[in-house]
Formats: structure tokens, C-alpha cells, sequence
């Protein structure tokens, strides 16, 4: 097992009714807040009006408008803007994990005198950020429970995975009924994007038993309470137990004294992502049965075997490649078939046009040849993989 450094600061509040809480959290923190929030659900569920009742006495400023897969140009820059102009002490994200990234970069951005993105590249090194209380809406990404985010620059085709221990959320806010209204297809987006986050660090060397262990349960709580909330969005247990497993997903516990991932299925859907602005998830749900098959080999075989038998209880006595074949098989149908998600690109809009033009831009960017990650993929490797997605 690897040695490791694990702090996570950050206050969960989870159940029915806790936003009540919200005004003793922020008032630590300061009187002027930035309220920032996507397209507009949360004033359609009434949680716009909850929170701006709760905050009544301090002074709000709001950015809306936040996509799903947040734009650096216009929200991180209009975010900045608003925090340096109006000096703005804490932010208040609302809503799902693509507002609360938005949020992340600008609260390192507003501490910055640079081009924020100088900090999501890592040109430079945040050195304080402006803290972040959120109001979770949508369970997939983890980002209420981690210090990192995504930005996508669309004039160069960029989705950038942005850590940095200064965006750890003060607090977090969980109340699984805001989610019951996510539709459908979010919904199942969200459970995927969990899923492939567990994923991706349980293929990894070394392993553990622990990491292992908490990362099958994860999973398998998702693809046993997915279908329950698609058959009935109302299920408070199921949506609670989905939220959970999603908020356990990236904040390092599944991955304490293991090896390094490299997160290859998300290096490669966020290209996809960047180039086309499809969902997250349903991007990840292609790519993941195709990811698997391509890496599968003697040397990965044992992890294919310890999911297969773990996650889907296939017979441990079967041949391994048998089990790893019915794995990614039983990968596949259960994104198909049980949560009825789009499983080629076509689905999603994407030819084969530029498939050699993305794999580039992975291979260039993303890292994944890197030889200490479970398994280094070269750029002829994610176009085969990107391929085999159409």
C-alpha cells in the first residue's frame, strides 16, 4: 500500500430540509455574497426564493446562466468580475457540479491580478481563493465534496480537470428532495458519471482491500438505486442513496494508498465534451465497455476479475477472461439497457470526422502514455478506442 497525506475540510450537511442551515454557514464568512446558479430550475423548484429569504440580511449579487460544462468565457470571467468589482467576501453555488466548478475557478480567479486562466492551466499556483458554500441539486460529479472543477475554453477545444487545495467547499448542502426533479436523462447521466469516477480508481496498481472495497459498494449501490430513481423520481431513500455514493466519488477516500489512475475515460470524454458539449455522463457511459476491452490483458486481468465478481456477482469460478468478457458485457447493457442511455457517438451526434484531430488533442494534453498510470494509452490507442465508440 502507498503512503499517503489526506485532509478533507470540508463540512457536509445532508437531508431533508438542511438548507435551513444556510444563513449560520455563511455568516462567518462574510455579508456579500455572490449567488451563482445555472439556467434557472432552481427557480422553478422554489429553492431561488428559499435561499434569497434565508439570506435577506446579507447583500447579493448573482451570476446565472452557468452551462453544464462551464465556460470559462463568459461565466469564470464574468464571476471574477463581479467578486473583484463588488468585493464580494463568499460565494453561494447552487445547484449541480458544473456550477459549483464554475465557482471554484472564480473564487481562486478573484484572488488573482492574472488571467484566471493562468491558474486552471497551471501556469500558475493559486495562492487563496474566496470561500464557496453550496447547495447541491443534481447528484454526479462529487465536486461538493473535493477541491477540484472542469472548465471548458471553447475557442481551443479545452476541458480542463483543475485541482487545487484552496477549492475545498466550506460546506456543502445535501438535500436528496432537489433532486427528485432532475429529469430522466440527467439522471442517469449523473449515476454514470459516478460510476466511471469509481471506476477509474479501482483500475489502478497497487490496489487494496479497503479502496477496493469502498469503491464495489459505491457501484453497486448506484446500479442498484439508478433504476429505482429513473421507475420512481420521488424515491427519497433512492435519491439519497445516489447523492451520497456521488458525493463520495473524487475526493481521494477511494483511492487512499493506491496507485495512480490517470483518469483516462475522463481524459478522453472530456475532449469529446469540448469539441461536441455533449452530457458528461453519457459521454462516459460510451466510453467506458469500449475503455475496457481495449486495456484488457494478462496484466489487467485481475482487476476485471475482482469488479466482475464484486460489482455483478459473477461466478468466481469461471475462467478469468470469461469473467472480465461477461464484465464488460454486463458493463455495457447496464448503461443500454437498464438505464437507457446513448451507447455509440452516433447517438450523440458525433461522426468520424475528427476522430483523429480529438485522439491528437488527448494524446497531447491529457497525459495518458504516462507509465505509471494502470494502463498508458498512446495516441493510436485512444483513437482505436474513440473508434470503437462510433
Amino acid at each position: 500500500m502507498n503512503s499517503f497525506d489526506y485532509h478533507s475540510p470540508t463540512r457536509l450537511v445532508f437531508g431533508k430540509d438542511v438548507v435551513e442551515k444556510l444563513p449560520d454557514a455563511i455568516a462567518p464568512l462574510g455579508k456579500k455574497v455572490l449567488l451563482a446558479y445555472g439556467g434557472g430550475s432552481i427557480k422553478r423548484i422554489g429553492l431561488y426564493d428559499k435561499v434569497k429569504t434565508l439570506l435577506h440580511g446579507f447583500e447579493i449579487h448573482e451570476l446565472s446562466g452557468i452551462e453544464p460544462n462551464p465556460k470559462y468565457n463568459p461565466s469564470v470571467l464574468d464571476g471574477v468580475r463581479i467578486c473583484k468589482e463588488q468585493h464580494i467576501d463568499v460565494i453561494l453555488a447552487v445547484g449541480g457540479g458544473s456550477v459549483l466548478d464554475c465557482c471554484k475557478a472564480i473564487a481562486a480567479g478573484a484572488k488573482y491580478d492574472g488571467d484566471p486562466w493562468d491558474l486552471i492551466s497551471y501556469k500558475v499556483m493559486a495562492q487563496d481563493a474566496l470561500p464557496i458554500v453550496d447547495i447541491i441539486t443534481l447528484a454526479a460529479t462529487g465536486s461538493e465534496y473535493d477541491c477540484g472543477g472542469v472548465i471548458s475554453r471553447t475557442e481551443t477545444n479545452d476541458k480542463i480537470g483543475y485541482l487545487d487545495p484552496h477549492l475545498w467547499p466550506v460546506c456543502s448542502f445535501l438535500d436528496p428532495a432537489y433532486t427528485m426533479t432532475v429529469n430522466a436523462k440527467h439522471t442517469a447521466a449523473g449515476v454514470a458519471d459516478a460510476i466511471n469516477h469509481a471506476t477509474e480508481q479501482f483500475f489502478v496498481s497497487p490496489s487494496n482491500s479497503v479502496a477496493d472495497g469502498f469503491i464495489l459498494t459505491i457501484i453497486k449501490t448506484l446500479m442498484k438505486f439508478g433504476p429505482v430513481a429513473l421507475q420512481n423520481p420521488n424515491d427519497y431513500e433512492a435519491r439519497s442513496e445516489i447523492m451520497l455514493a456521488c458525493t463520495f466519488g473524487c475526493n481521494g477516500l477511494l483511492n487512499l494508498g493506491s496507485g495512480m489512475s490517470g483518469w483516462p475515460m475522463h481524459g478522453i470524454e472530456h475532449a469529446l465534451s469540448a469539441y461536441y458539449d455533449i452530457t458528461h455522463g453519457e459521454g462516459l457511459a460510451i466510453i467506458m465497455p469500449r475503455w475496457m476491452r481495449h486495456i484488457l490483458n494478462e496484466r489487467t486481468l485481475e482487476r476485471f476479475v475482482k469488479y466482475g465478481v464484486g460489482v455483478f456477482n459473477i461466478p468466481a469460478d469461471l475462467p478469468a477472461h470469461d469473467i472480465a468478457e461477461q464484465t464488460i458485457t454486463c458493463v455495457h447493457n447496464f448503461f443500454k439497457d437498464t438505464m437507457h442511455m446513448p451507447m455509440t457517438l452516433g447517438e450523440v451526434g458525433i461522426d468520424g470526422n475528427r476522430l483523429h484531430e480529438i485522439a491528437h488533442h488527448i494524446a497531447t494534453n491529457e497525459g495518458l502514455d504516462n507509465p505509471h498510470i494502470f494502463a498508458p494509452l498512446s495516441e493510436e490507442d485512444i483513437y482505436a478506442i474513440l473508434e470503437a465508440s462510433l
